[in-house]
């Protein structure tokens, strides 16, 4: 009871009512019972010899065949050719030989946590932290080593997050960007244009928000450089802030108000990042000086070139949905457009007289722009990557809601943790990347995001040992990402088959 107790103590000193601390009890205490059992990594790894692998190492350079990556404790130790890179002795030894090694994937815009669908929230509000821990093992088994959380549940996430940094769970390492500033939590109506129903939903939006939502967009540059400040006192990595709001275009934050917020992150040495889904409003966040856009192609029209060149020459960070707009997405929609488009052509014919007679009105023209947007998204992608944009792979995976509240599975596996991350990379590739540069997106450049490339992102001697073996080569077909046969992070391999430990929502369902 004392671990317990000193893993969730500096979250109940900022809890915000009393279920909030009884979930984070009961979630930890389940998370940390999950890992008295036979552990998901072995822990007795502190000298690993990966020997006759190709290295991939992430810097986009041509790989090296045959080679041998010495692990000591969690970084490594030597790489070079097997031929002059020998063994040390004692070293347990991985025969890697005709499997190809990478850096760790890294996701640059994940929601672990619960923050929305109320059944699920009123049924799982004492598990809340065990929700985190499965789906961060779930992006691990996968191979997604790090992850960026970017709207969420800051208490659990950071009670996760700080057990998991201090080896007391498995998982990948988490960054937590906590709430959307200038958002009031999932209800509110710069979220999703509604208003809370019940106290419940207004206790959870405000566990959300911990005081940095709506409110915020009311106040002076100072008076928000001082609540940006208090909310950074709370621990989140990076801050993430509604340009715009989640359902519209609507500008929030003014242009003096945007550059105050972004200053004060800046001034705590921390990435600031921004939601916008209008290029002229985020025009004013680049202006601002923010770090990194989530989902920049998500706009109703096409993105301007010269904004695209600013961002290039501010060289803020382009963390794209990939996921969203190719593989089976992208299919889906083809489909369904063929569809929808010969229906509107049998309607028309059946009517011409009408049709040629009535002209379109505003509203029909914005649905029908609707109707193109993953068209549009896509194009805008394209145009981010081939104007020279550093981009990073994104999936926006989140908990929707409990199964048992599904009429039917879920088997969108590009939007699942793990799984999206993968359809992500190989998306970039249907987008204009090589296998090589996707490769690249998803590991050093999502490092560089995650304030981290000092650390990990490239294999090289002295970072940390985040490692992926893949049975085919990666360079060849990027599909063969699914491929995975060994995931090793901190220099510790994981049982990948023990993952997620203690399975919630992703145990089988009789």
């Amino acid at each position: 009871m004392q671990t317990i107790r000193r893993l969730i103590a500096p979250v109940r000193r900022c809890a915000l009512w009393l279920p909030v601390t009884v979930f984070l009890l009961t979630g930890m205490s389940a998370a940390v019972a999950a890992q008295q059992g036979a552990p998901a990594v072995a822990s007795s790894d502190s000298l690993v010899a990966i020997v006759g692998a190709t290295v991939i190492d992430g810097n986009g350079g041509p790989p090296v065949a045959d080679a041998t990556i010495i692990v000591r404790g969690r970084r490594i130790a030597a790489i070079g050719s097997r031929a002059s890179t020998p063994v040390p002795r004692g070293a347990r030894v991985v025969d890697a030989a005709g499997k190809f090694a990478t850096p760790g994937f890294i996701d640059t815009n994940v929601h672990l946590s619960l923050y929305n669908n109320g059944e699920s929230m009123v049924r799982y509000e004492d598990r809340f932290t065990d929700l985190v821990v499965e789906a961060a093992q779930t992006e691990l088994k996968y191979g997604i080593t790090t992850v960026r959380d970017s709207y969420g549940a800051l208490l659990p996430l950071n009670a996760v997050r700080d057990s998991i940094a201090r080896g007391q769970l498995i998982g990948p390492r988490i960054l937590v960007a906590g709430n959307i500033v200038g958002w009031g939590g999932p209800k509110s109506p710069l979220f999703s244009n509604a208003t809370p129903a019940t106290y419940f939903d207004e206790q959870m939006m405000d566990f959300i928000a911990q005081g940095s939502g709506e409110e915020l967009l009311e106040m002076s540059p100072e008076d928000l450089r001082t609540a940006i400040g208090r909310y950074l006192d709370k621990g989140p990595n990076f801050v993430k802030y509604g340009g715009t709001s989640h359902t519209s275009n609507l500008i929030t934050f003014s242009p003096r108000q945007q550059e105050a917020l972004v200053q004060e992150v800046h001034r705590r040495g921390l990435i600031a990042e921004v939601h916008s889904t209008n290029p002229e409003p985020l025009r004013i966040s680049v202006l601002a000086g923010v770090d990194l856009i989530q989902h920049p192609e998500i706009h109703d029209v096409p993105i301007p070139d010269d904004l695209v060149r600013l961002i290039v020459d501010r060289k803020v960070i382009c963390s794209v949905l990939s996921n969203g707009v190719t593989g089976k997405a992208w299919s889906d929609y083809l489909k369904t457009r063929q569809r929808s488009d010969s229906a509107r052509a049998d309607s028309i014919r059946s009517d011409t007289v009408s049709a040629r007679a009535r002209q379109k009105t505003g509203w029909e023209l914005r649905t029908e722009r609707r109707r193109e947007a993953m068209q549009l998204r896509r194009a805008n992608v394209e145009k981010l990557i081939k104007g020279g944009c550093l981009t990073t792979p994104s999936t926006d995976t989140y908990l929707s809601g409990a199964p048992e509240f599904r009429r039917t599975p879920r088997t969108d596996q590009h939007m699942m943790p793990g799984t999206a991350t993968l359809a992500a990379i190989e998306g970039l590739v249907e987008l204009g990347m090589t296998p090589s540069q996707a490769i690249v997106a998803a590991t050093k450049n999502g490092a560089i995001a995650s304030q981290g490339l000092g650390d990990y992102g490239t294999i090289e001697v002295g970072k940390l040992a985040d490692l992926l073996l893949f049975d085919a080569d990666p360079l060849a077909d990027i599909h063969n990402i699914r491929k995975l046969s060994m995931v090793m992070v901190g220099g510790r391999i994981v049982d990948r088959d023990r993952l997620p430990e203690k399975p919630i929502w992703t145990k089988p369902r009789g």
